[in-house]
């Protein structure tokens, strides 16, 4: 469904010197700096996945996504969407897919989320039957009919984004880019947004590209990430092998009685680090934790000792550092 190779784009900006006499210089001799948003990237993603696109901010994420919208254009490089070249920005290609950017906002500020309904039916030609079925169909699985004709702009976040997504999806398109979609939502309409995309790609088998910095996003939803960092990508492929380089090692906390272990103390094995309540918080390797269990019963008393998995996100940051590091593209 989507082809994506050797994509990149490059933004050249403007670097004027302060003052007024740096504007004046500017007149005669301008520094330009090129920042490289996407840097070569290649991947394809199958009819119906949902692939989460992970990153940092301003690894080139958005940029990615505006290129297969068709908004910008790419410096270098092909994509393509069904078929379709996003950057002939044909009407056929508008009607198959649908962007939705969680910071924002499609519909009018000061209407009812109804009427931008209304214009988008007219805009994407659709016939009123086959409208009013979709519409009915994805209030009622996102639970906000009392709010259709409520304004906008006094619509709570997390009601905005449910009708942003009733928006994009009023057209049935076949691709969906989803940047942050869940971004500023209280956990309660975060899990509500997920189940719903969980549902709708489902059913429809609608392709969905979608990018997040929540982690519950991601594990909940795909089974495949794209990770890439300063425009490069650095990891393609299941999100269980992301989590298993997290399986080995683990995390102990305990809290040591008072004076029990001297601020220099060091385990066999691992790092330690000591928070400012007292904890003591260990990364160890996971076939070493129970010697280190040992060591530290062994060592002082105890108030309260746990052992955890290590948290997807320090995995996944792990990722980007070595990226960084290497020069990783694959």
């Amino acid at each position: 469904m989507i082809e994506v190779e050797n994509l990149t784009r490059v933004f050249r900006t403007y670097k004027k010197q302060p003052g007024f006499w740096g504007g004046v210089k500017g007149l005669f001799k301008r520094d330009f700096e090129e920042t490289r948003a996407a840097d070569n990237i290649s991947f394809s993603i199958r009819e119906g996945e949902l692939v989460g696109f992970l990153g940092p901010n301003g690894a080139g994420k958005t940029t990615t996504l505006k290129m297969l919208s068709g908004l910008i254009y790419p410096t270098s490089g092909s994509a393509r969407v069904a078929g379709f070249d996003p950057t002939k920005r044909e009407n056929d290609y508008r009607r198959l897919f649908a962007l939705v950017l969680g910071q924002k906002n499609q519909l009018w500020w000061d209407l009812p989320a109804i009427e931008s309904f209304y214009l988008l039916r007219a805009i994407y030609g659709l016939e009123q039957a086959a409208y009013q079925q979709t519409l009915d169909e994805l209030v009622t699985l996102l639970g906000v009919g009392p709010k259709l004709n409520v304004m906008v702009r006094e619509l709570s976040l997390g009601e905005r984004m449910k009708m942003e997504l009733i928006a994009a999806l009023l057209h049935r398109p076949r691709v969906l880019f989803l940047d942050e979609p869940t971004i500023g939502l209280d956990v309660v309409s975060q899990k509500n947004v997920r189940e719903f995309l969980r549902d709708y790609n489902r059913r429809y088998k609608t392709t969905i590209l979608l990018t997040s910095h929540y982690m519950a996003d991601i594990t909940s939803l795909c089974e495949r990430v794209i990770v890439i960092d300063h425009g490069k990508k650095i990891y393609d492929g299941g999100l269980d092998r992301i989590s298993g380089a997290g399986a080995r090692q683990r995390i102990i906390k305990f809290r040591p009685r008072d004076g029990s272990f001297p601020a220099d103390w060091q385990p066999l094995h691992g790092e330690s680090k000591v928070c400012e309540d007292g904890e003591i918080l260990l990364h160890v390797p996971s076939e070493q934790v129970t010697a280190v269990c040992s060591q530290i019963l062994a060592h002082g008393a105890v108030d309260d000792i746990t052992i955890q998995d290590v948290p997807l996100e320090d995995v996944i940051a792990e990722l980007f550092s070595r990226g960084m590091a290497t020069g990783a593209g694959k």
